[in-house]
């Protein structure tokens, strides 16, 4: 797949703040008043519904941090402390299913971070034994994890292979060496390498890598010798997250200041680089940031309009309700988000009250819930009808989204994408600055930029 030449100018013209959308409304906006009582009444709701669950395992331990990473995690080397922290994560297992004893069907697990391989193979086999006696996994349940190899043995891949693992999410991020040393996580191609052919040696049928542009010290050289490492390896998808350097909300980026990191002309060139050298190679794309082999399942669904998303990423399958386990980890129940307290402290003393520990989320109305499908179309499948989308939520196009169409014409007449009446198709430069055009749905963002940036640019 050729791509057509792209102006880094007009990117950076477009291109701000904006939220990616891994849920909408976007969690900024959500209310500290979605409580535990909230949550207790959710999980009831959702019983009665007959479909798979989806389960999502926080694991937020990491014996060294990696200086760009926004995720929640606790950094120790102390192996003893996820012993009691996989007491708590089966016991608000256990709080749920007292309320859900009907829904134990489960399509996909989704094992985060942090570091899941952290956990060595007796906890592992803890959590898993206790997530086998609790559900019913389909016979083509979707198993995931994320790994960093220099952490996970071949015993831990093996084990969890044997359990049902089918997919594999390796943090590469750039294998500049220079690079490496500036964020903080040196680690070999060698290493990566080995890593990744045993994981196909076990049978996982599906490894994604996990890049990273914008970085200190990178430049398109050598990021182009860092893509053409991964293309040599040909993962089945990769991932490529532009670094948000927001030191105010993740104070360990303050060292980069005394880094020289790109520009933004640079950044986006760095980016355009990279995606003509997939599509080169054959790969597709996968929303704003990813790509997929023309095999993977996801490429798939993507060239037939039924790719979906989720807080765990991109997915063929069609999104129904996400418990999710553990500290800062993210719900969506029975049309309600909810997150999870981040201190461990908290977590505990919540679940020892009694009390899930929810901290904040967000009740979907009927609106939020129409804003919410339409935005996914774009984001994941590049196209939306607003006149069906709107008659399956009880209203017509012109009730629901009368005051976008001047934003949308102005969005057609710079190039970004191609309107018929209520028919929208986002076009290749739309398709990079996608999220652009899914703001315009987006009832509560504000218009007024905030002094600090809560997002990162579009590109």
């Amino acid at each position: 797949m050729a791509a057509t030449v792209v102006d880094p100018q007009l990117i950076l013209k477009l291109a701000r703040p904006g939220p990616r959308y891994t849920s909408y409304p976007t969690v900024p906006v959500w209310t500290t008043s979605v409580d535990s009582d909230v949550y207790r009444e959710r999980l009831a709701a959702a019983d009665v519904l007959d479909r798979p669950l989806s389960l999502y395992f926080h694991v937020p331990f990491c014996r060294e941090r990696c200086h760009y990473c926004g995720c929640n995690v606790v950094i120790t080397g102390r192996q003893e402390k996820a012993d009691r922290y996989i007491d708590y994560l089966i016991r608000e297992v256990d709080m749920a299913l007292e309320l859900m004893p009907n829904r134990r069907r489960v399509d996909q697990i989704h094992l985060g971070g942090g570091t899941p391989t952290f956990l060595d193979e007796p906890q592992l086999l803890r959590l898993l034994a206790a997530i086998d006696e609790r559900f019913n996994l389909v016979s083509d349940a979707e198993l995931a994890l994320e790994v960093d190899p220099r952490v996970t043995t071949r015993e831990q891949l093996a084990l969890l292979r044997g359990f049902g693992f089918n997919r594999l999410s390796i943090g590469v991020q750039d294998f500049t060496p220079e690079v490496q040393r500036a964020v903080g996580r040196v680690q070999e191609v060698e290493l990566t390498e080995a890593l990744y052919d045993y994981a196909r040696h076990l049978g996982y049928s599906g490894v994604n890598f996990d890049l990273i542009y914008g970085l200190p010290l990178q430049e398109e050289t050598a990021y182009r010798k860092t893509v053409e490492t991964v293309l040599r390896l040909r993962p089945d998808r990769v991932a490529m997250f532009s670094y948000a350097h927001v030191p105010w909300i993740h104070p360990q980026q303050k060292r980069y200041d005394a880094e020289p990191r790109p520009g933004p002309l640079d950044k986006i060139a760095l980016f355009l680089q990279a995606r003509q050298q997939f599509f080169e190679a054959g790969y597709v794309a996968i929303g704003m940031d990813h790509f997929a082999l023309p095999s993977d399942e996801l490429a798939v669904a993507r060239m037939q309009g039924r790719l979906y998303r989720n807080f765990q990423g991109y997915t063929p399958r069609e999104t129904g309700d996400t418990i999710a386990f553990g500290a800062s980890a993210i719900s969506d129940v029975a049309d309600s988000y909810t997150q999870s307290i981040k201190p461990l402290s908290a977590y505990y003393q919540s679940l020892d009250a009694g009390r899930f520990p929810i901290e904040r989320g967000w009740l979907l109305t009927a609106e939020d819930l129409l804003r919410r499908e339409t935005i996914q179309q774009l984001m994941c499948n590049f196209t939306a009808d607003l006149e069906a989308l709107a008659a399956r939520h009880g209203c017509s196009a012109e009730q629901a989204f009368s005051a976008q169409l001047q934003p949308l014409d102005e969005l057609e007449a710079l190039g970004l994408i191609k309107r018929d009446g209520w028919q929208i198709e986002v076009r290749e430069i739309g398709q990079i600055l996608v999220r652009n055009v899914a703001m315009v749905f987006d009832a509560h963002l504000s218009s007024a930029p905030p002094e600090r940036p809560t997002f990162s640019q579009t590109v």
